[in-house]
C-alpha cells in the first residue's frame, strides 16, 4: 500500500487533566470515516510529540515553547490547593498563597504552574511526579498547589481542595505544527471553536452580483410605476367624471327618461 492509499486518521494528543470527550464525540459525529486516536502525554512532552508528528494537534498547557508551533488559547484553570478533609483550610471556600506561609507546600518536578516565589515552606525533597505528591498530602506530610483538573484527576475521598485567589493560573491551549495544518487540523479546530456543520471557517457571504441588483432594482420600479398610475387614475375618476352623469346620481333618473314616461287616465 503507498502512502497515498493510506486511509486518513487524526491522531489528538492531550496532557493530565484535560477531558477531550466532548470534542472527540463531535469529531466522530461529523467525520465518521476518519478514525480520532487519543494520545495521552505528560505535559512535559507534549510538544515534542508534536514535533515528531506523534500527533497530529493537542491540548496542552501555556505557554507554547516555540514559533514553529501555532496555538489557540482555550480557557484558564482554577489553581487550588489540595489538603487533608481535616485540615483547617477544609473550613473556608477560598485563600490567599499568605494563608499557606506556615505549611510545607509540596512542589513535584512535573509542575505545571510557573511559580515567582513558592508559597510556604518547601520540602526536603521534591516529589517526582503529581501523584506522588497528593499522596504526600493524604500522609499529612504537606499540601499541593496545583490546577483544578489535575485535583480533579488524582481525587481521594480522605482529600479536598479549596480555591487559591493569587496563585498563578495554567492555560490549556489547542496546539499543532504550523507547517503541518492540514485540511483535519482545520477540521479539528472548526470543532474546538464551535463551528457549526454549516460553518465557512469565517467567510463572509458573496455579494449580490451585478445581475441581481439590476433585476432587484427593475422590479422595485415597475411596482413604484403601477402604484403611481393607480393613485392617477383615483384622481381622475373622482374628479373628471361628466357633469350630467354626476347630477344624475345625485338626482335620480336623466330626464329624457322621466319625460317619455305615459301617464296614467283619470
Amino acid at each position: 500500500m503507498t502512502g497515498s492509499d493510506t486511509p486518513p486518521s487524526f491522531r489528538l494528543a492531550y496532557v493530565p487533566g484535560v477531558t477531550p470527550t466532548k470534542w472527540v464525540r463531535i469529531w466522530n459525529e461529523r467525520l465518521p470515516d476518519v478514525p480520532l486516536t487519543l494520545v495521552g502525554v505528560p505535559a512535559a512532552e507534549a510538544f515534542a510529540a508534536l514535533r515528531t508528528s506523534d500527533a497530529d494537534a493537542g491540548f496542552v498547557r501555556m505557554p507554547v515553547d516555540g514559533a514553529d508551533l501555532s496555538a489557540i488559547p482555550l480557557y484558564t484553570e482554577t489553581t487550588v490547593v489540595v489538603v487533608p478533609k481535616d485540615h483547617l483550610v477544609a473550613a473556608v471556600e477560598e485563600i490567599t498563597t499568605e494563608d499557606l506561609a506556615d505549611e510545607i507546600v509540596l512542589h513535584p518536578l512535573d509542575d505545571v504552574l510557573v511559580w515567582e516565589t513558592l508559597p510556604g515552606r518547601p520540602a526536603f525533597e521534591r516529589p517526582a511526579t503529581t501523584a506522588d505528591a497528593i499522596e504526600l498530602v493524604a500522609a499529612g506530610i504537606g499540601v499541593l498547589v496545583v490546577p483544578q483538573s489535575l485535583a480533579r484527576l488524582h481525587h481521594r475521598k480522605d482529600l479536598t481542595y479549596r480555591t487559591v485567589s493569587d496563585a498563578p493560573a495554567s492555560r490549556i491551549a489547542l496546539s499543532w505544527p504550523e507547517e503541518k495544518t492540514t485540511d483535519l487540523v482545520e477540521e479539528f479546530i472548526g470543532i474546538v471553536r464551535g463551528r457549526t456543520v454549516n460553518s465557512t471557517r469565517g467567510r463572509q457571504p458573496t455579494p449580490p452580483q451585478p445581475k441581481q441588483r439590476k433585476a432587484a432594482a427593475g422590479a422595485g420600479g415597475k411596482t413604484g410605476g403601477k402604484a403611481g398610475g393607480a393613485k392617477a387614475g383615483g384622481a381622475k375618476s373622482g374628479a373628471g367624471k361628466p357633469a350630467a352623469r354626476s347630477g344624475g346620481k345625485s338626482g335620480g333618473k336623466p330626464a329624457a327618461k322621466r319625460g317619455g314616461k305615459p301617464r296614467g287616465r283619470r
